[in-house]
């Protein structure tokens, strides 16, 4: 039996599996904690892999490993390979206004056709932006610019501060992948390279920027030979665990919200709504992301003083509409609509629909409106969707399985609750080692009965931002 491990490295923690390279059967696994905020330093992101493959009973019987991790954060490197400032996570939104200043000067239209993306606060450009005009004695510092993944593949190669690291900082050995590459907001999936004139006009001047490899490319291997994989960018490694194809669309509830599609030709939309990503087999993966998701549930939750497991069955009480009443979840400002300022709010309060069960349903639909708002907007790119892949931990719900069923328009089914991005970066590693990309099987553990109900998405479009 060959083994090879897939690592998500995410914004709460860091999970690895190690699976059967020929089937994908789960062999173990192991994960360690990051620490909580929008900046970190990435060594907390290196201990914490270290903890994971110790938790998981090591790699001494491994033969090659992958890093999906989350998209868009900033590592920004010295000439010695040293970080210079913590990074910036996607969910920093303190460059909203260079994001703005960056549109001004290009234009949304000429950034969606150079990176089929308009960038918002949670694209890498816009956080050099803020780095150059906040802190231009670090920008002035900075000699390479990598993405979590990319540094965590460069780590685990040996490469480093010399002080830390047996190779010592080789910056050009930094690699990353075309999904990863493609949510920096100055690499282009139409033709496969850097936009180095937008990179510059972020950051301020030129840098080194990493190699990126093709789907399947080895990064090089480990200082103990294990072969490592591209990596990608943690949606990407999602469709490539799941393995979506065509008219499939996932929707996946975690930390933030996602709704994506693999499909075969770019998205260039110039409203700034559906980021035209690549994804990691060599096509596209056109996007919409929401900050509010799982937090969603969480707050209201706690709210009510209530589990999730509790918060479901109180919301499977209320009707359909949660008798008028509309939760707008932007508790941490939004990225879909644009919104990095914006807060929550509920509508539609009356004596008679303020009450427990109402307010549970409403989270749910709320949370699940702003998802079928993406879709929409995924369709509107010439995506076809004939069903959704509900995916992330509170997918398992029943409340929002049911509710899922009734807000969305075409079927849902829900996969078994797995670490699908560790898993596609697990199919990465055994591909960088075959050369060939894994089939392995898709387990569907619930599939709603259709029950669409046009009421819970008219009341929510009534009162959107």
């Amino acid at each position: 039996m060959t083994l090879v491990a897939g690592v998500d490295s995410s914004t709460q923690s860091c999970k690895i599996v190690i699976r059967d390279a020929e089937t994908g059967a789960l062999i173990r696994s192991g994960r360690a904690p990051h620490p909580d905020g929008s900046e970190v330093h990435p060594a907390a992101w290196w201990q914490a892999l270290q903890a994971a493959i110790a938790d998981a009973g090591g790699l001494d019987d491994v033969a090659a490993i992958s890093v999906a991790g989350q998209q868009h954060g900033m590592v920004v490197l010295d000439d010695a390979g040293r970080v210079i400032r913590d990074a910036l996570l996607w969910n920093d939104t303190r460059s909203a206004q260079a994001a703005l200043d960056l549109i001004t000067e290009v234009g949304a239209e000429e950034y969606a056709a150079r990176t089929g993306s308009v960038p918002v606060a949670s694209f890498t450009a816009t956080k050099l932006r803020w780095l150059r005009d906040a802190e231009p004695e670090n920008a002035a510092l900075v000699a390479a610019v990598a993405l979590p993944h990319d540094w965590l593949t460069w780590r685990l190669r040996g490469y480093g501060p010399a002080n830390e690291s047996p190779l010592g900082p080789d910056l050009v050995a930094l690699t990353t992948d075309r999904s990863d590459a493609s949510g920096t907001g100055y690499w282009s999936p139409v033709t496969g390279g850097y936009d180095l004139d937008l990179f510059e006009r972020a950051l301020g001047h030129p840098a080194l920027l990493p190699r990126v490899l093709a789907p399947g490319e080895p990064a090089g291997n480990t200082p103990g030979g294990i072969v490592v994989g591209p990596g990608a960018g943690d949606n990407a490694g999602a469709a490539l665990g799941l393995g979506a194809g065509a008219g499939d669309v996932v929707v996946s509830i975690g930390t933030s919200g996602t709704v994506f599609a693999v499909t075969e030709t770019p998205a260039t939309d110039a409203s700034g709504t559906v980021a035209g990503f690549a994804d990691a087999s060599g096509l596209f993966l056109p996007l919409v992301a929401t900050l509010n998701a799982a937090r969603v549930l969480d707050s209201i939750a706690g709210l009510l003083g209530v589990d999730h497991a509790e918060l479901g069955r109180l919301a499977l009480e209320a009707p359909a509409g949660s008798a008028g009443l509309v939760l707008q979840p932007y508790f941490e400002g939004e990225r879909t609509p644009n919104l990095p300022r914006a807060t929550a709010s509920v509508f539609g309060m009356t004596l008679a629909s303020t009450g427990r069960p109402n307010l549970a349903r409403a989270a749910v639909e709320g949370l699940l409106c702003g998802l079928a708002d993406g879709l929409d907007a995924v369709r509107a790119q010439g995506v076809t969707a004939e069903r959704i892949l509900l995916i992330g931990g509170a997918a398992q719900n029943p409340a929002v399985q049911a509710i899922a069923a009734q807000v969305f328009d075409v079927p849902v089914v829900v996969p078994a609750p797995g670490e699908y991005v560790a898993d596609g970066a697990a199919a990465q590693a055994a591909w960088a080692l075959s050369g060939t990309r894994p089939n392995w099987a898709l387990s569907i553990v619930a599939k709603p009965a259709v029950d669409h109900r046009p009421v819970i998405r008219e009341q929510y479009a009534a009162h959107r931002a």
